[in-house]
């Protein structure tokens, strides 16, 4: 259903513009209509992410932080890496080893590096709504926290995974914005732990950082804290 309300849109905008041109102002009148080049530069422009991304794994809200670095072309497409760390740990749910004093905790920990790919398929000068999509590869630990206040680890064993999702964000000003988004975890090898230890479904929060529009800011010395280039320019109401 995605596919071909997308596939509408990319028909049906540059018929509408045809249109507008043949019919002149009459036509123009009669409807809406916004500047999408905002959201549609013809040049590769570069992105910054930072990501905080939390699950619900083995009965905890855990939490990841990460950051991603990419090139954004034509505000359609964008990719690049991204690198991901658990910021707490997540509850085993296998028995301990024999011999382990009671009372200790144990607890899985991660970290991993993605390359990612994102579509964005509607939006504006304002707002859009995308599919990312992330590939990785990582490492994960067993820690153990004994009574006496020690501290143990097994050795790291290597982890996959995949993370599609939806996301949208909100320009807040022109070279920034905050967006958030929801999908799903799948770990396919984490050695010899459960890997639904790690799998799960994701949410997010995120900071978007425009570093082209930033830099064009700064160049020409505009104000930081405005809403111009935000607002629809040509925008025609009946």
């Amino acid at each position: 259903m995605k596919i071909v309300c997308s596939a509408v849109v990319a028909v049906a905008l540059p018929l509408l513009t045809v249109g507008l041109l043949v019919c002149g102002p009459a036509a123009a009148a009669a409807v809406v209509v916004f500047d999408t080049t905002f959201a549609r530069a013809p040049h590769r422009r570069p992105v910054f992410q930072l990501d905080q991304r939390f699950s619900i794994l083995n009965g905890k809200v855990v939490g990841t932080n990460g950051f991603k670095a990419g090139i954004e072309w034509r505000g359609r497409m964008r990719a690049g890496i991204g690198l991901y760390r658990l910021s707490g740990g997540v509850p085993t749910r296998v028995r301990q080893p024999p011999g382990t004093p009671p009372g200790t905790r144990d607890e899985v920990r991660f970290r991993y590096g993605v390359v990612y790919g994102e579509y964005v398929f509607i939006g504006d000068r304002r707002w859009e709504l995308s599919t990312p999509l992330q590939v990785g590869i990582g490492g994960y630990y067993t820690k153990y926290s004994y009574p006496d206040g020690a501290v143990g680890r097994t050795k790291s064993e290597i982890l996959y995974l995949v993370e599609p999702s939806v996301a949208a964000h909100y320009r807040v000003f022109r070279w920034v914005g905050l967006g958030a988004g929801t999908g799903y975890r799948q770990v396919f090898a984490s050695g010899s732990q459960p890997e639904d230890q790690i799998s799960g479904y994701i949410f997010f929060a995120r900071v978007k950082l425009f570093l082209g529009e930033l830099y064009k800011v700064v160049r020409g010395r505009e104000q930081l804290f405005t809403q111009q280039g935000l607002r629809r320019d040509g925008e025609v109401v009946r």
